[in-house]
């Protein structure tokens, strides 16, 4: 079933949402942050246009039809996650940052690689 593909999607774009709305749901577990816990400007701005790419990719998920369209866009969404378990991880300045990012975007990106399974045919049977 595409069911569990489509139910990624629509997480991801709410998640999205409030990420563009409030970067500071990624930056403060991240550690994005100054010592006052404040999030400079131009961090909020990149953490925002992620959040919309997000939005983009979670909708299309919940509306293209199943078969390739709906398999492409999967791939796109655990490509993604992937990056940003790699940067982030090896990008963060604090290891325990480093390590809740990797786990929370490497798990993404592997739920969503395996939700491709039930994106696989046009009709379901």
């Amino acid at each position: 079933m595409a069911l569990l593909a489509r139910t990624l999607g629509a997480a991801t774009a709410a998640f999205g949402a409030a990420t563009a709305l409030r970067p500071e749901l990624v930056t403060v577990p991240a550690g994005l942050t100054d010592r006052d816990g404040a999030t400079d400007r131009r961090t909020r701005v990149l953490v925002s246009l992620i959040g919309f790419r997000d939005v983009a990719v979670g909708t299309a998920m919940v509306a293209a039809p199943r078969g390739p369209a709906l398999r492409w866009l999967v791939a796109v969404r655990a490509v993604s996650d992937a990056g940003d378990a790699v940067l982030l991880g090896s990008r963060l300045p604090h290891p325990a940052a480093r390590a809740v990012s990797v786990a929370a975007a490497g798990g993404w990106a592997a739920l969503c690689a395996y939700s491709a399974r039930g994106a696989r045919e046009p009709n379901p049977r």
